[in-house]
C-alpha cells in the first residue's frame, strides 16, 4: 500500500491527475524524486499514445480536405499532430513548468539579487519572460515535429525520461533554498547518494528504447542539470523551484532535438 501511495504522489506531483489524498504528497515526491524518471515514461508513453492518435486523425481529416483543396496533406499533418501533442502535454503537466520558464525569463539581465527573487516570486509576467518561455516550447514543438516516424513512440518516452532526470540532478547538485516549493526538493536530494538510483532507472528505460542514443540523452541530462543549478545559483543564490520547473522545458526540448539531430546525422 505504501509502494502505491507513493506512485499516486509522484503522479499527482508531475501531472493534473488528482491522485493525491492530502497534502503529504509534496514531500512524499521530494524524498522519491529519484523515482521521477518512472513516472517520466509514463507521462512519455501517454504523450506519445495520444500523438499516434491525434496523427491519424489529422491524417483522415486533411487527406480528405487535400481531395477539395489540393495540397500536400503530410507536412500539415505533422505540424498539426505535433502542435496538439505539445498542447496535451502542457495540460497534462498542468502548465507548472511552463510557469517556470516565465519566471526564469522575467529575470535575465537583472543586476541585483533582491530583485530578481522579488521578480521570481510575484505574479507578473515580462517580455522577455514570455518571449523565453515560448522559444523553448517552440523548440520542445520542433524536436516532436522533427522526429523520424521510426522512433517518435521511443523518443516521446526518452525525451520526458530525460527531462525528470534533469530535474533530479538540479536538486541532487544544489544549494537548497531558504523557503518555497523548490527547497524542499534540494534539502532532501542535495548529495543524496540514493539519487544514482535516478541514472541507474533513466539509463534502464531508455538505452533498450534507443541503444546509443540513449546514452547520449543520459549524459545530456546530468550536463544540464549540473549548467541549470549554476545559472539558479548565479540568479538566485540557490537552487529554486521555477529553475527545476525550467529544467524540465529545457531538457526535454534538448533531448528531442538531439535525437533528431542524431538521427538525420
Amino acid at each position: 500500500m505504501k509502494a502505491l501511495k507513493i506512485f499516486k504522489d509522484l503522479v499527482a506531483f508531475l501531472t493534473i491527475i488528482p491522485l493525491a489524498k492530502d497534502e503529504s504528497f509534496l514531500e512524499t515526491s521530494a524524498r522519491y524524486m529519484f523515482l521521477f524518471p518512472i513516472v517520466g515514461a509514463i507521462i512519455g508513453l501517454m504523450v506519445a499514445a495520444y500523438f499516434l492518435l491525434s496523427y491519424h486523425i489529422f491524417t483522415f481529416i486533411l487527406s480528405s480536405l487535400s481531395r477539395v483543396f489540393p495540397f500536400p496533406p503530410e507536412f500539415s499533418v505533422r505540424i498539426f499532430a505535433s502542435a496538439f501533442t505539445l498542447a496535451f502535454l502542457l495540460v497534462l503537466t498542468g502548465l507548472q513548468h511552463f510557469d517556470g520558464l516565465v519566471d526564469l525569463g522575467n529575470v535575465l539581465g537583472l543586476k541585483s539579487l533582491e530583485e530578481r527573487n522579488n521578480l521570481a516570486h510575484a505574479w507578473v509576467v515580462t517580455f522577455k519572460g514570455a518571449f523565453f518561455a515560448f522559444l523553448v516550447e517552440f523548440l520542445n514543438f520542433l524536436g516532436i515535429f522533427l522526429l523520424d516516424p521510426s522512433i517518435l513512440f521511443a523518443s516521446l518516452i526518452c525525451g520526458e525520461v530525460c527531462a525528470k532526470l534533469a530535474m533530479v540532478t538540479i536538486a541532487w547538485v544544489g544549494k537548497p533554498a531558504p523557503g518555497g516549493k523548490g527547497s524542499i526538493f534540494a534539502e532532501m536530494n542535495s548529495r543524496r547518494k540514493i539519487n544514482f538510483l535516478a541514472c541507474l532507472l533513466s539509463l534502464l528505460i531508455v538505452a533498450p528504447l534507443l541503444r546509443l542514443y540513449g546514452v547520449a540523452l543520459i549524459l545530456l541530462s546530468l550536463a544540464l542539470g549540473i549548467i541549470m543549478e549554476r545559472v539558479s545559483t548565479r540568479l538566485f543564490g540557490r537552487v529554486s523551484g521555477d529553475v527545476m520547473g525550467a529544467t524540465n522545458e529545457i531538457g526535454r526540448a534538448l533531448s528531442l532535438l538531439l535525437i533528431a539531430a542524431m538521427v538525420m546525422a
